[in-house]
């Protein structure tokens, strides 16, 4: 891999992630979004048409690559009571609530049934658990407990990931064989930050960017964060930090003394596999929608040389837009910059750090079993 040249400003600037646009960085994140194309959550999301999904852990849970209709349709129930609870509106929530426990009951033999054999015995712990769930669920919406539902209706989607999770058979797809010098998670990874502010817990996603994410965890792993600062901090718009200390702008690997180079890398729904090395917007596809989109608030994404779609390496960002302040819509960042994770926990402490502030440490907590390393390395 070639050291990158090309882009001087790396400490200063977020490898200039203008975009090519006219737009000053005071601008606020509502003008960035003005006019563009609104993006409806998936179909089988259960909620109002137009609602753009904004959190993490429910992107997360619709990228995985499955196909079963029948624990898609649970957790779309599960996901829509949000917007009832937004509007206060019980009825629904009960109606909803009861729908779920049908499908569990009607459908079980279907959801079990998409999960590999060595798996099911767990599976099944998993579907129990989620039907005993319902009752305090209901029990909450009987009462107009909103903070009691919306307790509830999350651990019962926490449940539901683990089992979406378990349906997942083999890896989905052949990472080309140009990326093998490169470590890839095979899966997913949760890595802990423990910052000057708080903590902050992602979740890496290699089901649908596995070289962006195995770099990230190998970093991760490698204790590469630790002590680093936040380079660049600005309200509704990013977060960035992965400037190592001394001359160089990325990770230098020391078996190769060679600049780490990472490709772009995004996988569009539809597709069977990531694009690399290009932009969708380079390609025509710029109205297509990612895998992994910058809909929510502390989207986890690589930074990169404006001039170098493949120039990427140790600095990442996240992206602090609040989705509530403006209409559902195509972000200006969607396919021009690759998310490979999300926050989950600690959203607040996002909105506390500055430039002043750095990360203590950083600990890669589940998944590191998934991180595959390049043949032959010593790491």
């Amino acid at each position: 891999m070639r050291r990158v040249t090309h882009a001087p400003m790396l400490k200063k600037t977020f490898f200039t992630i203008a975009l090519g646009l006219t737009l000053s960085y005071a601008v606020s994140a509502a003008i960035l979004l003005v006019g563009l194309v609104g993006m409806a959550a998936p179909a089988e999301a259960g909620l109002p048409p137009g609602n753009a999904l904004t959190d993490g852990a429910a992107l997360l849970r619709y990228s995985l690559p499955i196909d079963n209709p029948e624990i898609r349709q649970v957790q779309g129930e599960l996901e829509g009571l949000s917007e009832w609870l937004r509007s206060k509106r019980f009825g629904p929530i009960k109606k909803d609530i009861t729908k779920v426990e049908r499908i569990l009951d009607r459908k079980r033999a279907a959801i079990l049934g998409a999960v590999p054999t060595e798996k099911q015995a767990q599976a099944e712990e998993l579907i129990d658990a989620i039907a005993a769930g319902i009752e305090p669920l209901r029990a909450a919406a009987e009462i107009k407990d909103k903070e009691g539902v919306w307790v509830a209706r999350k651990d019962l989607l926490d449940k539901v990931g683990e089992l979406e999770e378990l349906m997942v058979n083999g890896f989905p797809f052949e990472v080309p064989e140009e990326y093998d010098n490169l470590p890839q998670l095979k899966g997913r990874a949760t890595i802990e930050f423990t910052t000057t502010q708080g903590d902050i817990t992602v979740i890496a996603d290699g089901y649908s960017a596995p070289v962006t994410a195995g770099n990230f965890v190998d970093l991760v792993n490698k204790k590469f964060y630790d002590g680093l600062p936040f380079i660049r901090a600005e309200d509704f718009y990013v977060l960035q930090t992965g400037d190592p200390n001394g001359p160089e702008e990325g990770y230098i690997d020391p078996n190769t003394k060679e600049y780490r180079a990472i490709p772009m890398e995004i996988l569009v729904k539809g597709d069977d596999a990531p694009t690399y090395g290009v932009t969708l917007e380079e390609i025509g596809r710029y109205m297509d929608d990612p895998i992994l989109p910058f809909n929510s608030f502390g989207s986890l994404a690589l930074a990169r040389p404006g001039n170098d779609n493949n120039g990427g390496s140790s600095q990442f960002f996240f992206f602090l837009f609040e989705a509530e302040l403006t209409p559902a819509g195509r972000n200006m960042l969607d396919g021009r910059y690759a998310v490979f994770g999300y926050t989950i926990e600690g959203k607040d402490v996002l909105r506390k750090l500055s430039a002043d502030d750095k990360i203590i440490s950083a600990r890669v907590i589940e998944g590191l079993d998934n991180l595959q390393q390049p043949k032959g390395s010593k790491a």
